[in-house]
């Protein structure tokens, strides 16, 4: 019996399964994937059921939701066209990094292989996105970019910014207001759990941040 064709809604969730995974210490679930689609927990279910009953995923109520082998397959390439896109955003047409998800959502689907290989070409083929999140390769395979929440940084740490979370656009317009972007070399000055806060300096700026925002950011130590 053919498979059905591969719809929106197959790329949709595959995709989301797939970043899920990929942001370390993740894992997706039910009430998680029905926030970032913006529909009823009951409708992202009978949806799993599809997508495990076509041969996507595999799960059972309740339990672990995982990718097959074809459904990775398909995540993989969206997750590398979205990727692309958002960077061809940033860098050749002056978007900021809290406009272009909305907006690498609209083109991933409608732009061509070829135009999209242009635009890899423009840029230099990347590694990584504007998030600092990893563009898979042409044959799927995405480069491994040790970091660690800044959340779960020492007092008196010298680190780099080198990934941050785009789920939330106000969160990364906050971020951007205060300086803390890719790159951004900051100082850890103290964490407080009683206060849910971590305090940074940043070229001699003191900057608090709340320890749900820090989790968003990922840092890896600075060399000398």
């Amino acid at each position: 019996m053919p498979r059905p064709p591969v719809t929106r809604m197959v790329e949709d969730y595959v995709t989301l399964i797939w970043k899920a995974y990929e942001w370390p210490g993740g894992r997706p679930a039910t009430t998680d994937l029905a926030e970032q689609l913006g529909v009823t927990a009951s409708t992202v279910s009978a949806n799993l059921k599809k997508l495990a009953r076509d041969g996507y995923i595999d799960y059972e109520p309740y339990g672990q939701i995982t990718l097959t082998d074809e459904g990775r397959q398909i995540a993989v390439e969206i997750v590398r066209r979205h990727r692309i896109v958002e960077t061809y955003l940033v860098e050749a047409l002056g978007l900021t990094w809290d406009q272009v998800h909305v907006e690498a959502d609209r083109l991933e689907h409608a732009v061509s292989d070829l135009v999209l290989e242009r635009m890899n070409i423009v840029l230099g083929r990347p590694a990584r996105d504007p998030h600092g999140d990893p563009i898979p390769d042409a044959e799927g395979h995405t480069a491994e970019f040790p970091s660690r929440p800044l959340a779960d940084s020492d007092s008196g740490v010298d680190v780099e910014v080198v990934r941050v979370s785009d789920r939330s656009p106000e969160l990364l317009r906050y971020l951007d207001e205060r300086g803390i972007v890719i790159g951004t070399k900051l100082r850890v000055v103290s964490v407080s759990s009683a206060a849910s806060s971590i305090a940074v300096d940043i070229a001699g700026e003191s900057i608090e941040l709340a320890l749900d925002a820090a989790e968003a950011i990922r840092v890896e130590p600075e060399l000398d």
